[in-house]
Parts: structure tokens; sequence; C-alpha cells
């Protein structure tokens, strides 16, 4: 039986433009005959999302697509955590509905994986000569900060922790339990990844193809003062006063990194 990738998109007010991220993945081969399984998780889009999404199924009965829709908008991570919910693949990665993360570059992330080096795999957009339109400098300096902050609490070497592009072993994601709505999701995430024993985190660089804005781009200074908070929260706070739970938990996650390995 061929393996399978869950890809989770998560979508907000992206009715102009989802088909073109879809097209875009439903063209992508991926290596050793991986198949793919496509979760759109619409969040109370304003906009024509969920129609241009049903009308995409309809035109793709070939594609193997699910859907589902939040009643009130819950925000990004709360979208991702519905989706991991939902997921069925032996790997599963965060693709976002716009244009700015190419799904041509699902296989740079899979070979770690494949060849039975990694566990989690996080693509870099600071890493590699693969293309990157140049956007904010305060933004990118944001960016490295929070990076280096959640390095210093995790202990990781990561270029990149805001990245959306986290590909993870699913029995790993699904055994994490995952509280962040909005973008807090980054950095929540990396902590919880990064506190299981033995865990392999791997890093691949890939293309970045930002937008401004006046384009659609969601992510504002609030969000990142929450990532800043959700560093601390889970990288040091929790880490105390949890610490036997986590203890739990985290022998919990090491069997099924055991059992996967």
């Amino acid at each position: 039986m061929n393996r399978k990738l869950s890809i989770i998109i998560p979508a907000y007010n992206e009715g102009d433009t989802i088909h073109l991220i879809l097209d875009r993945v439903k063209e992508t081969n991926l290596i050793n005959n991986i198949v793919k399984e496509i979760i759109i998780i619409n969040d109370c889009s304003t906009d024509q999302t969920e129609h241009a999404v049903k009308n995409y199924i309809y035109n793709n009965p070939d594609l193997d697509i699910a859907y589902s829709n939040h009643e009130v908008n819950k925000g990004k991570g709360a979208a991702i955590r519905t989706g991991i919910s939902k997921a069925t693949g032996d790997y599963l990665i965060i693709q976002d509905a716009d244009l700015e993360y190419d799904p041509n570059e699902y296989n740079e992330l899979l070979k770690p994986m494949m060849n039975g080096s990694a566990d989690v795999v996080f693509g870099s957009r600071f890493m590699g000569g693969n293309p990157h339109r140049v956007l904010f400098f305060w933004h990118t300096i944001g960016n490295k900060f929070l990076t280096a902050l959640s390095n210093m609490f995790n202990n990781l070497n990561l270029t990149d922790m805001e990245t959306c592009f986290k590909l993870f072993k699913t029995p790993i994601i699904q055994s994490i339990t995952l509280r962040e709505n909005r973008f807090g999701f980054e950095p929540e995430v990396t902590a919880k990844i990064a506190q299981i024993p033995n865990i392999r985190i791997y890093e691949v660089g890939i293309s970045y193809y930002g937008r401004t804005y006046n384009e659609g781009k969601k992510i504002g200074m609030k969000d990142g003062f929450r990532a800043l908070y959700v560093i601390i929260k889970y990288g040091l706070i929790d880490r105390n006063t949890h610490l036997a739970t986590r203890n739990n938990h985290s022998i919990h996650a090491n069997e099924v990194v055991k059992e996967l390995v």
C-alpha cells in the first residue's frame, strides 16, 4: 500500500486564489509514489471561499479532498488543529491557502523522512539559494528574533521557527495537545515538539513568494507579541508548572517515535 501525505490547508477569505494553490498541489508529483490527501478547513470566511472550494471539488473528482467549515472564525491555529484531527496520512504538512509557499517543494521536506533520518522537517526561508521575494525589513528582524528566542528556550538551532512548511509524521503531531488559535501555533508546536525525547528535527531550504498586506497578508504586530508570549509560556512557564504532565505526554510521544523509526 502506498504511503499517504495529508496536506492541511487552513483558509480564510482566499476565494479568489485558493483554486491556484489547489492546482499546484494537484500538479505536484510526490517521491516514492506517496499519494495525497488534501484537507481544507474554511475558517468561517466572509467571501466566496466555500463556493470556490466546493466548485473545485466538483470539477476534480479524482482528487482526495476533504472539506470542513468552521461556523465561527476561530483562527489559523484552530483551523490547523481541525485538519490534524481529520488526517489519515502517514505524514502531514501544513500549506497556506495563499501562494507564498510552493507545493513543488514538498519532496525536499520529505527526503530526510524517506531516508529514515527525520521525524519532523521544517522548511526554512532563510537557508539555501531558492527564490525569496524581497519585502519587509522589520518583519524579517522580528522573525529572526522570535526564532532565536524560541531556540534559546527549546535548545534548538532552527533558522525559521515561524515557517508555514512543517512536515510531521502524523502519529507524532496527533499525539500532541495544541491550544493556540491564531498564529501562536508556530511557536507552540515548535516548543512541544522539542520536548519529545529523541525527536529528530531537520531543516531544508525552501522558496518564499511573500505577499504584501494589500495582496492579502494577514499576520501583524499583534501576532508577533502573541508569539513572544507563547514562546515564554510553553518554553518556560508551562515546562516548570506542568512538568509531571509533560513528562507523561513526552513518554507517550516518544513511544510513537520509536514505533516509527
